[in-house]
């Protein structure tokens, strides 16, 4: 991967911290983090439960604040302050730059997996055709089911497909494989990976997982609220390599 600089980050965190709570019940979630993310990198976030991974995504993704530091987010070469943003300026980043996935899917069952991507295209500006955006997560022939119809792995892979549609500068996946088996959940990375690849989305996800590790450009643990370790991988392992 490129040396991280200004022209291609497209995160920068500098002493970001995170507290839930007051006084003798307060939680230091993220305890002085620094990070940058390059454009187009695929990015593995491992650590056990609470070690701070979700609470850095919500921040990154303008679903959290965080309490002090600084976390920039840089597009078309304009750089924005996410920490202090108003509600306002956190709902139009979201909604025109950030792509979510969670591991539950939060599909609307009375609708098509078809219709439930075209859900988000009608608030996108420049939005794919939702059967686009299936045909790339590999739903074409499904995509006139109901929720219903689908398996985990298929409504995951909608759940991708609702989330790219929009066509988003980055990607962010929180444990989006944890309700799978091994083998429906390499279906989903390899959707993840798809995008990556062919669109250049910055993706990242969180797992706890260690062999998705292996699919990453960079791999970052947590733990206790910090970055305890970084390296890179030399070569990427396709997702369809993967088992655990």
């Amino acid at each position: 991967m490129p040396t991280p600089t200004p022209a291609t980050c497209v995160f920068t965190a500098r002493s970001l911290t995170k507290t839930y709570g007051e006084g003798d019940t307060a939680v230091l979630a993220l305890r002085g983090v620094d990070l940058d993310i390059v454009r187009g990198e695929f990015v593995v976030l491992l650590g056990a439960s609470g070690s701070g991974k979700s609470t850095l995504l919500n921040i990154l993704g303008g679903l959290d604040t965080a309490t002090s530091g600084s976390a920039r987010w840089t597009h078309n070469g304009q750089t924005h302050e996410l920490i202090g943003a108003d509600d306002a300026e956190l709902t139009r980043y979201r909604r025109e730059h950030v792509g979510f996935v969670f591991q539950f899917y939060n599909l609307i069952p009375s609708l098509t997996a078809e219709e439930n991507v075209a859900l988000v295209t009608d608030l996108a500006d420049d939005p794919m055709d939702p059967a686009d955006a299936l045909a790339l997560v590999g739903l074409t022939p499904r995509k006139h089911h109901f929720v219903s119809q689908l398996s985990g792995g298929e409504q995951q892979r909608v759940a991708i497909a609702r989330a790219i549609a929009k066509r988003p500068a980055v990607l962010l996946c929180d444990e989006p494989t944890g309700a799978l088996d091994c083998a429906t959940g390499i279906m989903v990375l390899q959707a993840i990976e798809r995008v990556n690849r062919d669109m250049g989305t910055t993706t990242v996800v969180i797992t706890h997982n260690a062999p998705i590790a292996d699919m990453a450009d960079r791999v970052l643990r947590l733990a206790d609220g910090r970055i305890v370790d970084s390296h890179t991988n030399a070569h990427r392992q396709p997702a369809s390599a993967l088992s655990w």
